[in-house]
């Protein structure tokens, strides 16, 4: 975020501070306010930096800096010696280095193997911070397993708080009065209201979860209640306490999760939440999750059921927290050692080393040729899904590579994959301490410094807006590779650890396609994440507009779940009338987003992906989860074949020329090639003019077909020195000119003395023609 320059700027970021929590309804109260502090600390500070860091010309095609990095003091911090080149302070491998004349690198930098034994890793997890073992799983209120027309009440205010709307951690609209409120709200204020779950067979309850009503205008909760069963709706059986009748206590907030447990199971078919006291200045009101194992029924098999007999794929299905994710991670490299390495790419604010699995025929090298793919999971801490799914995709690639499955052999050898599980593991085993049902809707988002990360990247769309509203001469305006602003990276720059090193981390490998993984909606976004002017909301597109609705289409209409038009919303957005895919600024405005930031600064295209309605699913849906979207996670990867590819050289020395710009004609987005030569140009089926530039060197310029196969199309480049820059080379190296370029510099000296002997010419006649007139 740029530094805040006088009092209408401080109104304009509040406005958007606002307007942002209001299209976040979704996201309480907390976390408005954390993050809207968070952003005004990060805009207040970042103004008075004290880095020292030479300035880039922000019009312009070259970078004459690199980016420093000054870290704040955190636990595990140590001291980063600068030399005459810029060195990226990560916790991970060895220090990053950059030219001092380009803000990428050029010469190739690999992370170090890590070493995943337990005696060299220290133990952040306690025998006590395991999460309560619940006897039975959750009927699937929160995850909409439990359908609609399972849910019942005695009665309710209107559509928008009707028994549909009772389920644990769902989220309300904008405005009361909506369809999309937060909970169920009884019509009358009686000991009489109930809601009531069929849970379709007969089940044996163990408990329920409640919360009160999510809103940000109103405040209203139960406080005690009651529990019936039933077997036929008709009769009903209350939940005993010995010889009484069980009062169980409810909420005391709106949004924390309360768990009852019953004093003994009861096996019933139907049960009711019966509210006896409710806050005294509001109403009744709440969501809910009901407990129960349900009981195989020899004359009825449901299809969910047969479902979950039938898996095929033998995986992990489970919460994994860090000790337990760095054994499967570990398990996965010791059953395909060829195929897979381990790395760290830093260490979160307490510690947790950021472990990244790479996939690859060749793991540690960057292949010529070879495009990198990334997956990132675990932004927020509290979204645990993706971080399953990416230990579960290891596992299957791992298995079905020795298997010999043809899909995953040519994957794995024609990509190298990177997947990073957890960017926020403090968050996560923050979440991961209360269990699934338990972490409610934020516990666990942030980081352990209250960092929401997924807005704490560099904001370079302003940089670029600012940049076309100011230059005149288009021409010196810049599309691609924006610098990241000063004041980002110096001390007092509010920039978790964690995103300084997946930054550095961007900036290392040559990346060509991502993708990052969130929850609590099903959808996939696309850039920009942010509006143009601050407005909550609008569409935002970027020069690729096209790919990225292709890219965000190929993930959708592949998952099992989003690709049903049937579907119900997740909270209060209705997602399926977009084909289950948006761009990220038309549903709300993200500053320091890492999709936006990753397009902007690097080669990479990214998108967003919301996984499930349910943040922290429980671990008996997790094959369910993993079913829904292997496909999508499998077909998004082979993406990174689309478009052309090919290796830029020097035309006499067959070398690769780093750093040449690649430029398409008619999308104005252009990208570099990487340290040695390589690059790859996501497009969609068509003919382009492709134009590569390189410093020192005369252009050149070829057309390239892309066709619709699962494969690029090579665009090799040979580019030919400037004689100026082949006199530089011989001149640095004490050689001798050779005679076709002595005579080659004689002509242009020779056209140069000729041109500026016929401008001196032009002057000396049109002087003495003004000299005769005056003496006229």
């Amino acid at each position: 975020m740029q530094a805040i320059r006088g009092p209408r700027a401080v109104l304009k970021l509040i406005s958007a501070a606002v307007w942002t929590r209001l299209t976040m309804a979704s996201h309480g109260p907390l976390i408005f306010l954390i993050t809207f502090l968070i952003g005004m600390k990060t805009a207040f500070t970042a103004g008075d930096s004290s880095a020292t860091t030479t300035s880039y010309d922000f019009t312009s095609n070259q970078t004459f800096a690199t980016i420093r990095f000054n870290t704040r003091q955190t636990p595990t911090d140590r001291k980063v010696v600068l030399g005459k080149s810029t060195v990226f302070p990560t916790t991970a491998g060895p220090a990053v280095r950059t030219t001092a004349k380009a803000s990428r690198l050029t010469t190739a930098v690999s992370y170090n193997t890590e070493d995943l034994r337990e005696k060299n890793e220290q133990k952040p997890i306690k025998e006590d911070d395991e999460p309560p073992k619940l006897e039975c799983p959750p009927l699937g209120l929160e995850s909409l397993r439990v359908k609609d027309a399972q849910l019942q009440a005695s009665s309710y205010k209107r559509r928008g708080l009707g028994p549909h709307r009772g389920r644990l951690n769902i989220q309300s609209g904008i405005e009361d009065g909506d369809i999309y409120d937060g909970g169920w709200c009884a019509r009358y204020e009686d000991k009489d209201q109930w809601l009531q779950v069929d849970a379709l067979m007969a089940t044996r309850f163990t408990g329920v979860i409640t919360q009160g009503r999510n809103s940000i205008w109103s405040w209203n909760l139960v406080e005690t209640f009651k529990v019936q069963f039933s077997n036929d709706s008709i009769s009903w059986k209350p939940c005993m306490n010995g010889t009484q009748e069980a009062v169980f206590e409810g909420n005391q907030d709106t949004e924390t999760p309360v768990l009852a447990v019953f004093p003994e199971s009861t096996v019933a078919r139907y049960i009711r939440i019966n509210p006896q006291t409710w806050f005294k200045n509001g109403t009744i009101c709440l969501r809910a999750e009901v407990l129960g194992c349900t009981l195989p029924d020899p004359n009825n098999i449901y299809q969910w059921q047969a479902q979950q007999e039938g898996y095929q794929d033998k995986l992990d299905f489970r919460h994994h927290n860090y000790k337990e994710m760095r054994k499967l991670m570990k398990s996965v490299q010791e059953a395909c050692p060829d195929i897979t390495r381990i790395y760290s790419i830093g260490k979160s604010y307490l510690g947790l080393k950021l472990y990244v699995m790479e996939i690859s025929d060749n793991p540690g090298k960057h292949e010529l040729g070879e495009p990198e793919f990334r997956y990132v999971a675990g932004i927020h801490g509290n979204e645990v899904l993706g971080r399953e799914l990416l230990l579960n995709l290891m596992q299957y690639i791992c298995q079905e590579y020795k298997r010999g499955n043809p899909r995953i052999i040519h994957l794995v050898k024609e990509t190298r994959i990177h997947l990073l599980p957890s960017m926020n593991p403090d968050g996560y085993e923050t979440a991961y301490k209360k269990g699934s049902e338990l972490s409610g809707w934020a516990l666990g988002r942030f980081s352990y410094e209250g960092i929401d990360m997924n807005h704490n990247f560099a904001d370079l769309n302003t940089v670029m807006w600012t940049a076309i509203e100011l230059e005149t001469d288009e021409s010196k305006l810049i599309n691609h590779y924006f610098p990241i602003p000063e004041q980002y990276t110096s001390e007092e720059a509010f920039v978790a650890p964690e995103t300084r090193a997946v930054i550095s981390w961007m900036q290392t490998i040559p990346f060509v396609l991502s993708a990052n993984f969130h929850g609590g909606e099903l959808v996939v976004t696309y850039p920009f994440d942010m509006t143009r002017d601050w407005a909550p909301r609008e569409h935002t597109p970027t020069a690729d507009d096209s790919f990225f609705r292709w890219l965000a289409t190929v993930y959708a209409s592949t998952n099992h779940v989003m690709s049903n038009p049937d579907r119900r919303p997740c909270h209060y957005e209705d997602f399926v009338r977009h084909n289950n895919i948006i761009n990220g600024a038309n549903w709300h405005t993200v500053p320091g987003s890492m999709n936006d930031f990753s397009y902007l600064h690097t080669n990479c295209f990214e998108v967003t992906i919301e996984l499930s309605c349910d943040k922290f699913p429980h671990a008996s849906e997790l094959p369910i989860e993993w079913e829904n979207n292997k496909e999508s996670l499998l077909i998004y990867m082979e993406q990174v074949h689309r478009g052309i590819k090919g290796v830029i050289r020097d035309k006499d020395t067959e070398a690769g020329i780093a750093d040449a710009i690649i430029k398409v004609d008619d999308i104005d987005h252009h990208i570099r090639s990487a340290f040695d030569g390589d690059y790859w140009r996501l497009l969609n089926p068509g003919d382009y003019q492709v134009t590569v530039m390189a410093e020192g060197y005369f252009p050149a310029t070829r057309s390239c077909r892309v066709e619709y196969e699962h494969y690029p199309t090579i665009c090799d480049f040979h580019l030919t020195k400037t004689p100026k820059q082949r006199l530089r080379d011989i001149l640095a190296k004490g050689g001798k000119i050779p005679k076709d370029l002595q005579l080659r510099l004689r002509q242009l000296r020779m056209r140069k003395l000729r041109t500026t002997t016929k401008t001196l010419n032009q002057r000396r006649i049109a002087h003495q023609q003004r000299a005769r007139k005056a003496r006229r």
